[in-house]
Order: structure tokens, then sequence, then C-alpha cells
């Protein structure tokens, strides 16, 4: 949903499509606002908060795969500190993850700079940010990405999306797994410039064929929570 809220009764009988009661359903929403994950305004409707909006932003700006022209530069962000606690090495890690970089090396991250690589503030003290002009920039993309792999799985969800038309109600328990499915591998995509993809690359299909899907989803589901 965007905005990413709804009431509590329609989030209620959402759940009950997967099996989870209405109490263990209103059970979790409490708990996720006090985890800071949803807020509630009072009224009875609940909206994402914190690390899961986060995600949703994420997940959009995948979903679209924009990026920027490429000339050959690539992005450096190398670690300048030392002896951090493993909370603080394993949130800093997830940080640059999300940022699309790679690891090279312990503490060296990289990736072509076709999208802009943006730090959250508590990692700029930490990381030096530079540019480069790497000799063999293939070899170093498939050292950095398994892309064959990410490739397989895409090929794989587009087959389940042309397996599971989503115009019945009985499609939507499997068809919002899928989608989740979808959306998580979209945010992998490393969102390299075209001349440093395979062949065949799935990325633009596996986006233009779940746009679709999920337009034919987000009507049955339209349907079903009218009636």
């Amino acid at each position: 949903m965007d905005p990413p809220e709804l009431p509590v009764a329609q989030l209620v009988r959402l759940t009950g499509l997967f099996g989870i009661s209405a109490n263990r359903a209103r059970v979790a929403l409490s708990r996720m606002v006090a985890a800071g994950e949803a807020t509630t305004d009072g009224s009875g409707t609940y909206r994402l908060a914190g690390r899961l909006r986060e995600r949703q932003a994420r997940q959009s700006s995948s979903r679209a795969g924009s990026t920027l022209p490429f000339d050959g530069q690539w992005w450096v962000a190398v670690v300048v500190t030392s002896g951090s606690s493993a909370e603080i090495r394993t949130a800093r890690r997830r940080s640059l993850a999300h940022a699309r970089l790679a690891e090279l090396r312990e503490g060296v991250w990289m990736r072509p700079d076709n999208v802009d690589v943006r730090l959250p503030e508590d990692l700029r003290s930490d990381v030096e940010l530079m540019t480069a002009r790497p000799r063999t920039p293939d070899r170093l993309a498939g050292g950095l990405w398994d892309l064959p792999a990410w490739a397989g799985r895409a090929n794989q969800l587009l087959d389940e999306m042309a397996d599971l038309p989503p115009e019945r109600s009985q499609a939507l328990a499997p068809g919002f797994e899928l989608s989740a499915a979808v959306l998580r591998h979209l945010q992998a995509d490393p969102l390299l410039p075209e001349e440093l993809l395979p062949s065949g690359w799935p990325g633009m299909r596996l986006r233009t064929d779940y746009d679709r899907w999920d337009a034919r989803y987000r009507a049955t589901l339209r349907e079903w929570s009218r009636a």
C-alpha cells in the first residue's frame, strides 16, 4: 500500500488468508507498535514505521530499477575504523549492502557509479567513499556478484508468475508470497550497467512482467476486500 497503512479490520481479514486468527493478528500489531515497526493513529488505522518503512522504500526503488549514465567509474567504499563491536560491524555491512555495494575484500566495497551511493549519516565517519576506474570491470563484476544465480532465480520467478494467474481469490495467499519473493529478488539486483551484464539478463523483463501481474493481483484484492 502507498501510503503503507490499512484499517485494523482489513489487516485482520487479510491475515485470515494465511490461517492467522483475529486475536493473533491484533497481538502481532501491538507488538509491532511496541517495537517501532508500526504506528497507530488511535482510530484503528496502522501504518508501517521504522525499519519496515525503510524496507518498503528500498522495495519501491528496487522495483523501479532506475540507474544513471555510466562512464566507467566505480564507487569504492573503504572502512577506515577498527575495533568496532560485532553489532556495529553487522549494521555497517547491512547498510553498505543496501547501497548495492559488494565486498571485494574485508573493509573494501565497490560497485559501478551508475547508481547514487548515499551512506547513512552514522556511517560517514567510518567509511571513506571514493571513485576508481578498474582495468578489468567485467571480471570484477563477475567476482563481486553471482550473476548467473540471480538470472536463474529471476527466470524461475517469471515462470511462477505465469503459472499463477491472480484473477481468483484463491490466488491471493500464494500470490502474496510470490509477490514478496519477487520484491526480495529485485532488491538483490546489483543494477549493473548494461555493458557489464551477461546477455539475456532478465532484470527488465522481471520488472515489466511483475508490474502487469501486480496490477491484476491488486484488482483481485480490491474486489475481494469489497466483498
